[in-house]
């Protein structure tokens, strides 16, 4: 069965180091869907001196608005304008870094909706709510917020990545078989709630030694990948 893989680069790379890398991952026999997500210059960069992509572009963000002023943001047209297909929406690291709440993200959701991207949209729990065993009640929280007002024609543009966030650039994943149950538990959310069904991945310290774990999982439809998809030895391995 075909899986999705993203590759997320974060600001790890120079305009030039993801160039180099894209060149090697456009090389690259898969018969996965790959999704390649560097930041915003990098997206260009890449768009323009590839001649022929051989995987998906993706972004890590977008703008909550069409248009305005919202110094530093980048809209959902305008990616869409520069070859992106898809977009990632409510990573961690910009709901604790830079404060995103729900709100936000549901609105930056409907945005990339309306300009034709497809959507992969983070959830996970923290440590502490792990602790407290209340994954579920957390993951379902993110998703009625995240995806309120979302139509059911366009459900099945989104993608749902679960990522725990104490996983996250820890070295500790959960075991697979976890994941694959809240993946069974937040696909029937969504068949419940829209009669549509969805994939979700798997993400958060996945590398070499742990990737065919999740895949091997029914319910987990591919990967979204951070540190391991930087390295081009790597990220072959688990893409093909």
């Amino acid at each position: 069965m075909k899986k999705t893989i993203v590759a997320n680069w974060k600001m790890n790379l120079s305009v030039k180091e993801s160039l180099s890398l894209a060149k090697k991952v456009n090389k690259m026999s898969s018969q996965n869907n790959i999704i390649i997500c560097p930041d915003f210059l990098s997206l260009v960069y890449i768009k323009n001196k590839l001649k022929k992509i051989n995987f998906k572009l993706g972004a890590q963000n977008c703008a909550p608005d069409s248009f305005g002023s919202y110094t530093g943001e980048v809209c959902a047209k305008n990616l869409k304008d520069i070859g992106a297909e898809q977009v990632i929406i409510g990573h961690s690291e910009r709901r604790n870094i830079f404060k995103e709440d729900s709100l936000m993200i549901n609105k930056k959701i409907q945005e990339a909706l309306k300009n034709k991207l497809q959507v992969i949209l983070c959830l996970g729990e923290n440590e502490n709510e792990k602790k407290a065993k209340r994954t579920k009640q957390v993951v379902k929280k993110q998703l009625q917020d995240a995806l309120k007002n979302i139509s059911n024609r366009d459900i099945s543009q989104i993608t749902i990545a679960y990522e725990p966030i104490w996983a996250i650039g820890s070295g500790k994943t959960p075991q697979a078989e976890e994941v694959s149950l809240l993946s069974k538990y937040i696909k029937d959310y969504i068949v419940n709630k829209y009669s549509k069904k969805i994939k979700v991945l798997y993400g958060g310290s996945v590398n070499l030694s742990n990737y065919s774990l999740f895949l091997d999982q029914t319910n987990i439809d591919g990967l979204l990948i951070g540190g391991a998809s930087l390295k081009y030895s790597e990220f072959s391995k688990i893409c093909r």
